[in-house]
């Protein structure tokens, strides 16, 4: 179940801070915005902050446009795939545990996962914003296949960049299975490192 769709069991979000530093709460808001309008396309601000048990008028101080609201949300939504990645540490341990903390890390922010995924549109990295940010993100994990392609860990008939765009790839359709209901939360990311692990392993 969404964060939208359970509202009885959770706390009113209060108002979102205006600066770049976001609280818990800030962060717990933008999930289930994020989900909502995945879910719900076209709803109008109204009706998103109804679906996330807010005041319209708080959300409108917050955002004043479905526009500004994407556009917001894309923003968060890269800022959290890069220090997820910032975060899963590649250069300690094994490539192995260093993978697993990069699809934990991204799984833990499946909401903004799958707003990302349904919100991408082909001109996206056409906006110098997202092609740099997106970059940052892929190039990191393709010099981390490369290493370990050369330290024989990975196969090397396939590319780090194959390597990278097939990890991406499995993360956001499990995501998006477990939106969907089609997959289970619990253990999605054994599931994940193990689909990869048995085509990547040298």
């Amino acid at each position: 179940m969404g964060p939208h769709q359970a509202k009885s069991q959770k706390k009113p979000f209060p108002p979102m801070t205006p600066t770049d530093t976001k609280t818990a709460d800030d962060e717990r808001l933008m999930a289930a915005l994020a989900l909502a309008l995945v879910d719900k396309p076209r709803a109008t601000l109204q009706e998103l902050a109804k679906a996330v048990g807010m005041s319209k008028a708080t959300l409108y101080r917050f955002c004043k446009t479905r526009e500004e609201l994407i556009a917001r949300l894309m923003a968060h939504g890269a800022q959290l795939m890069r220090r997820a990645l910032a975060e899963a540490r590649l250069d300690e341990g094994t490539p192995r545990e260093a993978l697993q903390r990069v699809i934990q890390g991204q799984l833990a922010h499946r909401e903004m996962g799958a707003f990302l995924m349904y919100y991408w549109k082909p001109d996206t990295l056409s906006d110098e914003r997202w092609a740099d940010q997106w970059a940052q993100f892929t190039q990191a994990l393709d010099a981390f296949f490369l290493r370990c392609q050369r330290e024989g860990y990975f196969r090397i008939d396939i590319s780090a960049a194959a390597l990278t765009e097939s990890l991406i790839a499995l993360v956001v359709c499990m995501m998006d299975a477990e939106r969907l209901g089609r997959v289970a939360r619990v253990g999605m990311a054994d599931v994940v490192e193990t689909l990869f692990m048995n085509g990547a392993v040298a």
